[in-house]
C-alpha cells in the first residue's frame, strides 16, 4: 500500500528541534532529589524567591470574579496592556501604546512570535553568542537560518559592529540582542548599543531585543533599551519582556512583545490560532505586578549581588578555572576548557558537555554546558539559589576538579 502522505513520520523541522538544555538539566535534578540524592541545582534560570504577597492575593481574588472564568481579547486583558505600556515608559523610557502591546504565554511564545512574524523561510537572523538556547530553535521553527556570532570573554561576550557587518548577507533580515545576557550575564554599554542599533537601522534590519533581565544589573552596571537609544530604529524594533525574572513569577507564564503595530496584529492572529489569551488568572496577577513598585525585584537584586561576588571569588579560586565577571542577570559563565582532556573518577572529559555530564554523577551538582549556547568550554551556574547551597555546590565543583587527573599522566 502507498501513502501520499510520504515516508517521513516526523516533520524534519520538528524532528531538527533540540530540547532545552537547562530545562533537562533541571529535570535530571529534580529526578535525581526525588531518588534521595542531595544534588546542587545551578541549572535552572529562575529566582529562588516567592511571588510576592499582594500579585498572590490578586490571583486568589480573580479565581473568585466570574469574569475570569471565560476567554479575554487574544491580546490579552486591555487593562493589562496598557499597564504594561505604563511599566515600559516608567523603566526603560520607551513611550508606547497599549496596542503595541501583545500578552503572550511566557517570554518563549513571545520569542516565538516575534520570528514567526518576520521571518520568510531561508531569512537570515544574526544572534550574538554565546545565547540562551531557546533562540535559534525558535528562529529555526518559524523557516529563520540562524546565524551565530561569537564573542568570548576576551570581549566581555559583547559582539562588534565589525563582526556583525562581516556575518551579514544579502539573506539577512534581523538581529537579536539582548542585554543583559543570559548566560554570560554581560551588560552592554549605552555607547555600545547606540552603534549597534544604528548599524542595524542603517541596514534595514529588524531588531528583536530581550529585555527580560532589565532590572536585574549590578555595580555600575545600567540597562538601556535599544528603541530609546537609537529612534530611528522604532518601527523595526520588537522588544520582549515578562514578570518572570523581575517578579519572580516563572511558574504564572506572563510574558509579552511590544512592537510596530502591524507586528504586533501579526502576532495576535498567530496567537489567536495557536493558544489564544493567556489564563485570565495569570494576567490579573501580572497586573497587580506590573501596576506596583519595584520594591520586590530591589530585595532580590541585592541577595543576587551578594551570591554572584561569592559565586565568582570561589570559581576564580580553582585550578584551570576562569570566571568573566557578570554584570546582570543571574549567571555565572566560567571557562573551563583548561580542564578539558583530564579524567574525573576514572572518566575523562573531551568536552563541557561531558565535563557537565560528571559532575552531575559524580559530584551531585548540575550545572549547563556551553555547547547549550552555542560556546563550547563554558559551563553556566545560577546563583538563583540559597547563599548555603550555592557555597556547597561550588565546593564540591572545586573538591572533584582538584581531583583530576591531567592529560600527561592518563594511561
Amino acid at each position: 500500500m502507498t501513502t501520499l502522505a510520504g515516508t517521513r513520520r516526523i516533520s524534519a523541522r520538528a524532528a531538527g528541534i533540540t530540547p532545552s538544555a537547562t530545562l533537562t538539566v533541571d529535570a535530571k535534578a529534580k529526578a535525581l532529589q526525588a531518588a534521595g540524592e542531595h544534588v546542587i541545582g545551578f541549572g535552572a534560570g529562575e529566582p529562588d524567591f516567592p511571588t510576592p504577597a499582594h500579585v498572590v492575593e490578586a490571583a486568589i481574588a480573580a479565581c473568585r470574579d466570574p469574569r475570569n472564568h471565560h476567554y479575554t481579547p487574544t491580546a490579552g486583558l486591555p487593562e493589562l496592556r496598557e499597564a504594561i505600556a505604563l511599566k515600559t515608559r516608567r523603566d526603560s523610557g520607551y513611550d508606547v501604546a497599549a496596542e503595541q502591546v501583545l500578552v503572550t504565554n511566557g517570554g518563549k511564545q513571545a520569542v516565538a512570535n516575534a520570528f514567526t512574524v518576520i521571518c520568510d523561510p531561508g531569512d537570515e537572523v544574526l544572534v550574538c553568542a554565546p545565547y540562551w538556547t531557546t533562540y535559534p530553535e525558535s528562529i529555526a521553527l518559524a523557516g529563520g537560518v540562524p546565524v551565530a556570532i561569537f564573542a568570548g570573554a576576551d570581549q566581555a561576550f559583547r559582539v562588534t559592529v565589525e563582526q556583525l557587518e562581516a556575518a551579514t548577507t544579502r539573506r539577512t533580515k534581523a538581529l537579536l540582542f539582548v542585554s543583559p545576557s543570559n548566560p554570560t550575564g554581560a551588560v552592554t554599554p549605552r555607547h555600545e548599543i547606540e552603534a549597534i542599533g544604528r548599524w542595524a537601522a542603517e541596514r534595514g534590519l529588524w531588531v528583536v531585543t530581550d529585555e527580560i533581565y532589565e532590572h536585574l544589573v549590578y555595580g555600575d552596571a545600567e540597562q538601556h533599551s535599544m528603541p530609546v537609544v537609537v529612534p530611528e530604529l522604532a518601527e523595526r524594533c520588537i522588544v520582549l519582556n515578562g514578570v518572570a525574572k523581575t517578579y519572580a513569577m516563572t511558574g504564572w507564564r506572563v510574558g509579552w512583545m511590544i512592537g510596530p503595530r502591524d507586528a504586533v496584529t501579526a502576532a495576535t492572529n498567530v496567537q489567536s490560532h495557536e493558544t489564544s489569551n493567556v489564563a485570565n488568572v495569570s494576567q490579573r496577577a501580572a497586573l497587580a505586578a506590573v501596576s506596583g513598585d519595584l520594591e520586590a525585584v530591589t530585595e532580590m537584586r541585592r541577595a543576587f549581588d551578594r551570591r554572584r561576588t561569592t559565586m565568582v571569588e570561589m570559581l576564580r579560586r580553582i585550578p584551570g578555572v576562569t570566571c568573566q565577571e557578570p554584570l546582570g542577570a543571574f549567571y555565572a559563565f566560567p571557562n573551563v576548557e583548561r580542564l578539558l582532556g583530564h579524567s574525573f573518577c576514572g572518566r575523562v572529559a573531551e568536552t563541557s558537555e561531558e565535563l557537565a555530564g560528571i559532575c552531575i554523577d559524580e559530584a551531585k551538582v548540575a550545572v549547563v554546558p556551553g555547547e547549550a549556547f552555542g560556546a563550547p568550554g563554558y559551563l553556566r551556574l545560577s546563583y538563583a539559589l540559597a547563599d548555603e547551597a550555592m557555597v556547597e555546590g561550588v565546593s564540591r565543583l572545586a573538591a572533584l576538579f582538584d581531583g583530576a587527573t591531567p592529560p600527561s599522566s592518563l594511561p
